[in-house]
């Protein structure tokens, strides 16, 4: 308690705020060889990488060597030849399946005369089920090894098969060559084309996935006018050889085109790799869509040739209904991608999804000339076709690329749950009513609208109903 205070140590004294201990942050070299601002010049991308991982939390500042927005070439030589492997790919896989109407049209009046449509479209709607479904397979081989001998060995398996359906004469054959072994080789193909694609384009990616998958309508629009005409001329089992040496040549171009840009990342197998995604909100509403809509987008194709002829179409315009569907569904390709880039992919997708479902109560159902069964198919063929297109973009776009094929692969095998139901119920309908397609025709309009449904719910979840793009 002395008058003078005691002196105190100076090392005691709390520091200024003032001053620091640290050196100056100015004396300090940057450890960082690029910033946010070098990697994303534009602040859209931002905005966009915001939503490729989900639109809702912003993403980490950097991401695995390759996965960063600015990593994709979105174009380039080796970019655009993915894509026109891929085309040719989609033009000989799924381009077939656009065709199921004419196989159940030859069998119904041929070879499986004494079976009903119902019993016959069992073998259409198992090789959609068998080319969507095996995806979840595919997926996970595509992510552990990449495309190229998913590609190959999918190839040889995929021309075998239609050697084999052109010796089948019996119901049973024909499920075993064209239900089966024919889908397994068209679903390797498929998967590895599709989601090589969707490594090498991010803000393009809807776009460079509807030039893709344009190559199946392009096939639907000639496939389905060679089989009627070479049926006639040459009969079905060398029809089938011909498509078979076809495919295996436009397939074996995307075998040397089709790559994948990322590296395979091999992992054990692990089943919640499967159920985990069924966990968040938004990927499950973007499956139940998926499998409504393909619950009723394969009715108008099995379908529409028959009810034309029971309605007394011309003979003379039958024939190109399908051609006609798929004519048009090349723009509904293409057009959506590049809208789904500008405008938001769920916005799109909400659009043509619900444009399916009203478009078949509006017109298909009430339609009782050539010219309202004509623009039927023409609207629908545009609409269905665009939702193919967009339905991997709007999976990659909430899902991390590294596991994409997995990911795209439940997404389509519950889509072929509806692919494969959907056709033998429409049949069922159809014997109940005798005859009458108008229970079918209300099936499938009403399943598409509930699809429209489920992704107005997957949007919401993701920004809720404010107007953005997403």
């Amino acid at each position: 308690m002395g008058g003078a205070s005691a002196e105190i140590p100076k090392d005691s004294i709390d520091p200024s705020p003032y001053e620091s201990k640290r050196p100056s942050l100015e004396r300090i070299p940057s450890q960082t060889a690029s910033t946010n601002a070098n990697i994303f010049p534009d602040p859209e991308n931002v905005v966009e990488a915001d939503m490729e991982k989900g639109g809702v939390a912003p993403p980490p500042a950097s991401g695995p060597p390759g996965f960063n927005p600015a990593d994709f070439p979105d174009g380039g030589l080796e970019a655009w030849l993915v894509v026109i492997g891929g085309f040719c790919a989609l033009f000989s896989t799924f381009g077939l399946v656009n065709c199921v109407g004419v196989f159940v049209s030859y069998y119904v009046e041929g070879p499986l005369s004494n079976y009903s449509a119902s019993t016959v479209s069992w073998i259409t709607s198992l090789q959609v089920f068998m080319m969507s479904g095996l995806n979840a397979v595919m997926g996970r081989l595509f992510d552990n090894y990449g495309p190229k001998w998913l590609l190959i060995i999918g190839t040889l398996v995929y021309s075998f098969g239609l050697m084999m359906l052109s010796l089948s004469t019996e119901y049973y054959q024909i499920i075993l060559s064209q239900g089966i072994v024919s889908a397994v080789g068209m679903s390797a193909v498929f998967n590895s084309s599709t989601n090589s694609v969707m490594g090498w384009f991010f803000k393009k990616r809807a776009a460079a996935l509807g030039i893709m998958v344009s190559g199946s309508s392009l096939g639907g629009v000639v496939l389905p006018i060679m089989m009627n005409h070479l049926i006639p001329e040459i009969g079905f089992p060398w029809t089938m050889r011909i498509l078979g040496f076809m495919f295996l040549a436009l397939c074996g171009f995307a075998c040397f085109t089709v790559k994948s840009r990322l590296p395979p990342r091999k992992k054990p197998f692990n089943v919640m790799d499967y159920v985990r995604p069924l966990r968040e909100p938004a990927f499950l509403c973007i499956v139940l869509a998926a499998f409504f809509f393909f619950w009723g987008m394969f009715l108008p194709f099995n379908y529409i040739e028959l009810q034309a002829k029971q309605q007394g179409i011309s003979a003379d315009i039958i024939p190109y209904l399908l051609p006609i569907i798929n004519a048009v569904s090349i723009p509904g390709r293409i057009l959506p991608g590049f809208l789904g880039d500008r405008f938001g992919r769920f916005n799109v997708m909400i659009f043509i999804s619900g444009l399916s479902g009203v478009i078949t109560l509006a017109l298909w159902v009430p339609g009782k000339s050539t010219a309202t069964t004509v623009v039927y198919g023409a609207v629908f063929g545009f609409a269905s076709g665009g939702f193919i297109s967009l339905l991997p973009a709007v999976i990659a776009q909430i899902s991390d690329l590294r596991e994409i094929g997995t990911r795209t692969g439940i997404a389509f095998f519950f889509a072929a749950l509806g692919a494969l139901t959907g056709s033998p119920i429409g049949g069922a309908i159809v014997s109940a009513q005798a005859g009458k397609f108008l229970g079918l025709q209300l099936f499938c309009g009403i399943v598409m609208t509930m699809s429209m449904v489920w992704f107005v719910c997957a949007r919401f979840i993701q920004v809720g109903f404010r107007y953005t793009k997403v």
